[in-house]
């Protein structure tokens, strides 16, 4: 029988609908095809509850859809907000088809996501890039300045939306109240890509939401931090400078047709717990971390990401000083059953959650502790920094390139050509060429520079750089 622990329900309309399906065992003769089964292919399919004819009606005329977002409004203190089943990836789709027009110009920073790559392939915009500063201590990326965004604004003044991530995926934070000023100074709506910090603002030791700081549209994941199913994300936005009636048309063009039920009741009640429960269960989480966050920076030769400018509720952890490589000490995490989110060479990157307390976190530094100092060796330099100095020659928006014939050629033979991929080195995880951009001898220099110190080379159809896939 399923349950609520924690009383839940009578703030989380999709969560109660979801709940009532279960009591009542009802015989459908509506899709999905196991009806409710689980003697055909096992408990995999169990809480497999669609949206139509399951929480709701096939007309949806309880609604509980309707206000679980209305609840999620009043939160996040937004004017619309829209559940996606189909994660940030889904959101930042539906939001790039809103903002413009083929054709249009957007400001995007450098450390798009792959997502709003092809956001931008469906809306036919136009990238005007800008980049984050980098911490040239760690080669990571920080956040965008906003006087970037003035400046490509100024130069570029028919551009029609700024779209950032932040906090970044190491969990750097920016200045989003600066960005938001940045671009409204243009008149233009800020889009802020927050799928790594759906806690931001909901505890006093966190930075404030994006919406909180002036920006006009946050999409965040309610499944990466927040203890709902695998693709549960929320777009919010602000309508001064968004049409929401564009932004619903996002949407429902770019959304299933079939919403997994049990997603949209996680996010609700997971919405529900964060409103209630969230500020004691983040503080617990937050203090926990720092203590994780204190034994791992007492590794000899490790760095620590910490400071006012890093979200405390990621581990992020440097290991070039200690010489240790993360694959082998991610080898060992995976043996005691404790997965990262990522591991290369020269990093470490945990995601906590507010699931997380002493117990957790402290088994993982422990582990993490034992581990690079096992494989640790003589100390290497640095190297994320250096793809930063590459300049992108935009020669093909990215959706005329994403049709454009391709074909794989010797990296040596790309130069001069364009790219047809996205190829990025990780860390720091900011992409040296775009589809639509020129392959030159400095794009290549720095990759390969990048790939002999060990850096993985990310989304690459050939990781080893052997080929790259051009325009025809």
């Amino acid at each position: 029988m399923a349950t609520d622990p924690r009383g839940l329900r009578g703030d989380a309309p999709l969560l109660d609908a979801w709940l009532r399906f279960q009591e009542q065992a009802p015989t459908p003769f509506t899709i999905p095809g196991h009806k409710q089964r689980h003697d055909l292919v096992g408990d995999v399919v169990a809480g497999d509850v669609p949206l139509y004819a399951g929480l709701d009606t096939m007309k949806l005329s309880a609604g509980v859809l309707a206000d679980a977002e209305a609840r999620a409004v009043a939160l996040w203190g937004a004017d619309v907000c829209r559940f996606s089943v189909g994660g940030a990836t889904h959101a930042n789709q539906a939001v790039a088809l809103a903002v413009g027009r083929p054709g249009d110009e957007v400001v995007v920073s450098r450390t798009l996501h792959r997502s709003l790559l092809i956001g931008l392939v469906l809306a036919g915009l136009t990238p005007v890039w800008v980049r984050p500063d980098v911490d040239p201590a760690t080669g990571l990326p920080l956040g965008v300045p906003p006087a970037a965004v003035a400046r490509a604004l100024a130069e570029h003044p028919r551009a029609r939306a700024v779209f950032v991530g932040d906090p970044s995926y190491v969990g750097t934070v920016g200045d989003v109240a600066g960005l938001a000023a940045a671009a409204h100074d243009h008149d233009v709506p800020l889009v802020v890509d927050g799928a790594w910090a759906a806690h931001a603002g909901f505890h006093p030791d966190l930075p404030r939401h994006a919406l909180q700081l002036g920006a006009d549209v946050l999409v965040t994941s309610a499944h990466k931090t927040l203890p709902a199913w695998s693709q549960a994300a929320l777009v919010l936005a602000r309508t001064e400078r968004v049409d929401p009636a564009r932004l619903d048309a996002g949407v429902e063009a770019t959304a299933t047709t079939s919403p997994a039920g049990a997603v949209l009741a996680s996010t609700d009640a997971a919405r529900a717990l964060l409103a209630r429960d969230g500020a004691d269960l983040l503080g617990t989480a937050i203090a926990a971390t720092r203590r994780a966050r204190d034994r791992l920076a007492a590794v000899p030769g490790s760095v620590v990401l910490d400071g006012p400018h890093v979200d405390p509720l990621k581990l992020t952890l440097l290991l070039p000083g200690t010489g240790a490589d993360g694959l082998a000490v991610e080898r060992d995490l995976l043996a005691a059953g404790l997965p990262v989110e990522a591991a290369e060479r020269d990093l470490l990157v945990g995601v906590v959650s507010l699931a997380d307390d002493d117990a957790t976190l402290g088994r993982f530094a422990e582990a993490v502790a034992a581990s690079v100092q096992r494989h640790r060796g003589a100390p290497r330099p640095v190297v994320g920094a250096a793809v930063y100095g590459v300049e992108p020659e935009q020669v093909l928006v990215p959706r005329a390139a994403f049709f454009a014939d391709a074909v794989a050629v010797p990296l040596a033979a790309a130069v001069g050509g364009v790219s047809a991929e996205l190829v990025a080195p990780y860390p720091p995880g900011i992409p040296v060429l775009a589809p639509g951009e020129r392959v030159t001898a400095a794009a290549l220099s720095a990759l390969l520079a990048a790939r002999d110190a060990g850096v993985r080379i990310a989304y690459a159809a050939d990781p080893t750089l052997g080929t790259l896939r051009v325009v025809r």
